[in-house]
């Protein structure tokens, strides 16, 4: 049987995987997997059924993407992403940059300048990024104490985590916990 990949962009939960699949099905598109950043589907699609997937999706925020550079972006943003929010284990327990290099079949250097050149940030401030996303989630749900919040999301004790959600955030993790409105982005807009 064939099958036909497509590569996307800004998939970052569970919903966006949801949202994917019900857009393919209704141009009637029979996709076999979907998971973040890729819809594998049944046989091949032709140009006009594409272009209208791609208008479709881009509706609802997210982008076909078809050239190699663009999809290793998408790759590493996923990667990290999963890293960060999906896989708890993971965080502070292995050595992300071999992670990422093993898993996308690039040399580190090589997918860090990339990444740098075309997001104008490293990947190490993205996952900075992306980390503090994730420690606000927890504040706003207020199940755990600050250093579970720090153990959780990697952080080597909460005074480095305190230090560097005050840099990025501009206040100390409890106030932004006091805050009635609180401000957290959407994962793809990090």
């Amino acid at each position: 049987m064939d099958t036909t990949t497509l590569n996307i962009k800004n998939m970052v939960c569970n919903r966006c995987i949801w949202a994917v699949e019900r857009e393919l099905k209704k141009l009637g598109v029979k996709p076999l997997k979907v998971v973040l950043g890729e819809a594998v589907i049944e046989g091949t699609i032709d140009e006009d059924t594409l272009r209208q997937a791609d208008v479709n999706l881009q509706r609802i925020g997210f982008e076909l993407i078809d050239d190699r550079k663009s999809k290793l972006i998408e790759s590493i943003r996923t990667e990290v992403i999963n890293y960060i929010h999906y896989d708890p284990e993971l965080v502070g327990n292995i050595n992300f940059s071999d992670h990422l290099s093993q898993k996308l079949g690039y040399d580190y250097s090589y997918l860090s300048s990339l990444f740098s050149s075309v997001e104008g940030i490293t990947i190490e401030k993205y996952i900075i990024l992306q980390r503090i996303e994730k420690v606000k989630e927890l504040l706003i749900y207020d199940e755990l104490t600050l250093s579970e919040i720090a153990y959780r999301t990697g952080y080597s004790s909460v005074q480095h985590l305190s230090n560097q959600f005050r840099k990025i955030i501009g206040m100390s993790p409890t106030y932004f916990k006091k805050l009635q409105k609180k401000r957290r982005k959407p994962l793809d807009k990090v």
